[in-house]
């Protein structure tokens, strides 16, 4: 049976995923005939289409692993055992099971969707509560549809529950299409949300969530003016900022509550915790050390005077860490200049480190944005909510929509928006006056690198900028070894002494695309494939 289908009867809901809305005890099984019978079980479904299984298990658009992974498959780094990676190194092909992954979980995500909005009428509750949880329900399946032809282009879109006749015979919905059914349910949908929520309903939907999701499919449609005028609905309803206690604790869980984060997936410790930090935090941490930024992604930091590294008179190519956008050390851990928990990392070919680079296939960099000193507990066990959207992310979009749609550019509407990201606390990076498109728009497509790597969005950035190819058909660096490449033997290194790591062979006109898992063809005969694969 294809995984588009996921059976007639209901779904088993998962175990609460929220601090509190969301802490509900699970229903081992259950049918569609015996479940739909009062506002109770319509919440328990409702909590069921925001899982999508375990913490970390599975590759989908919701949860941590699946979001970090799009980042690292967009050239911001590697992981160990080069899972993501083989989907834009030229080897992409249509049997790679982390392409069958996001499909089949998505898919299942969409049933239980669908599966909610076949059934919640017949329960006799709060006509208000009931449509909210509509609207929010038909945003969740939304936003999986537009995931979903981002990546593999024409894709089934069912809307109702299937039979096995039907799933084994549907055929692949243009993406214009699907791209045009989720913008129109995401405008049917916001209005009828709420601006906020209260804290016993955290991690909900918002009218907010469903308007930035909105953005990002018109943004994808290059659809300007209106994605200006849905990020400014949420800039005007006041209900979010910038926030100002810190770039790095917005990672952390007391960044949980912050009124920059729009919609996050939600965690609780014991009962639907992840193990991201398990795989994140390096071995001298008592890690798995699993993922590798790329020096290319260091390098897109500026300089503290606001130009890049081959611009700016404070680079140092002898010293390139130095006077540098402070989100760079947040963001990525760097030999002999990190520090976690008072342990200094270290990275060095040579020394005893367990995380010396030439112990496995690592960059000499670690991801240090999500490394949560105040989490005392089991690695395997933590309850950090990860952000999918972000107030950061509105004001960037917002002035790129604003620009590529012809719209004058002045100081005030840059003071608004990108010099709010640069000019958090601890961050205070130097304002932008930048108002030619020329001139902005690289330096918008900086700041979304510097603000946003690792939240999942870079892979979104890349395909509508249509600098996917370019950017993944190239040897990729790590940490720096030395300041006399000419004479060093040990390792690799290129002109300026970096570790020359890997390459990425992006195939052209083909990897944009990823193949529609050969599993699902095997089964259905009218699932046609994509170019190249």
């Amino acid at each position: 049976m294809p995984c588009i289908l996921t059976g007639i009867a209901l779904i088993a809901f998962l175990s609460g995923c929220n601090k509190d809305y969301f802490n509900k005890q699970p229903l081992d099984s259950i049918s569609d005939a015996t479940f739909w019978k009062t506002e109770k079980d319509a919440t328990l479904a409702l909590t069921g289409c925001y899982n999508i299984g375990a913490g970390w298990t599975g590759e989908n658009f919701w949860m941590p692993r699946g979001i970090l992974y799009l980042d690292l498959m967009a050239g911001l780094g590697s992981e160990k055992e080069l899972i993501p990676d083989h989907i834009t190194d030229g080897t992409l092909t249509s049997a790679y099971w982390v392409i069958g992954s996001y499909w089949s979980n998505t898919y299942n995500k969409i049933a239980r969707c669908n599966n909610f909005l076949v059934h919640v009428d017949q329960i006799p509750m709060d006509e208000n509560k009931r449509e909210i949880m509509k609207a929010e329900v038909r945003t969740l399946r939304a936003y999986e549809f537009f995931n979903l032809a981002l990546y593999y282009g024409d894709v089934p879109m069912p809307q109702k529950m299937l039979t096995i006749q039907e799933a084994n015979t549907i055929s692949r919905t243009p993406k214009s299409e699907v791209w045009a059914f989720a913008e129109n349910e995401l405008s049917k949908s916001y209005p009828l949300l709420p601006a906020t929520r209260p804290a016993t309903e955290t991690g909900r939907i918002t009218k907010g969530a469903a308007l930035a999701i909105l953005g990002r499919v018109l943004m994808a449609e290059k659809k300007w003016a209106q994605a200006a005028a849905a990020y400014k609905l949420i800039i005007d309803d006041n209900n979010y900022l910038i926030d100002q206690n810190g770039f790095k604790q917005l990672f952390l869980l007391a960044g949980e509550d912050s009124k920059e984060i729009i919609l996050a997936s939600q965690f609780q410790e014991d009962l639907y915790s992840h193990v991201m930090l398990q795989y994140l935090y390096p071995e001298t941490y008592g890690g798995w050390h699993q993922f590798s930024p790329y020096n290319e992604l260091v390098q897109t930091f500026e300089c503290k005077d606001g130009k890049t590294i081959d611009e700016s008179p404070l680079y140092n190519a002898n010293t390139p860490y130095d006077n540098r956008d402070p989100r760079l050390d947040y963001t990525i851990m760097i030999n002999r200049r990190t520090s976690f928990k008072g342990v200094l990392y270290i990275s060095e070919p040579g020394s005893s480190s367990p995380d010396r680079m030439n112990k496995y296939n690592w960059s000499g960099y670690s991801i240090n944005k999500f490394m949560d000193s105040t989490f005392s507990g089991n690695l395997a066990n933590y309850d950090g909510n990860f952000s999918i959207i972000r107030y950061a992310e509105v004001l960037l979009s917002y002035l790129e929509a604003k620009m590529e749609a012809g719209d004058p550019i002045d100081q005030a509407l840059l003071d608004a928006t990108i010099n709010k990201v640069r000019g958090r606390s601890g961050v205070n990076m130097p304002a932008v006056t930048a108002v030619v498109p020329s001139a902005l728009r690289p330096i918008i497509r900086r700041e979304r690198v510097a603000e946003l790597a690792f939240e999942g969005l870079h892979y979104f950035d890349i395909l509508r900028w249509g600098t996917a190819a370019a950017e993944l058909n190239r040897q990729f660096t790590g940490m720096k070894l030395t300041n006399d490449p000419a004479n060093y033997k040990d390792y690799p290194v290129d002109a300026n002494g970096f570790f020359i790591y890997q390459k990425r062979n992006f195939k052209a006109g083909i990897n944009e695309l990823w193949p529609i898992p050969q599993s699902e063809r095997d089964v259905n005969p009218n699932l046609t494939q994509n170019t190249g694969y």
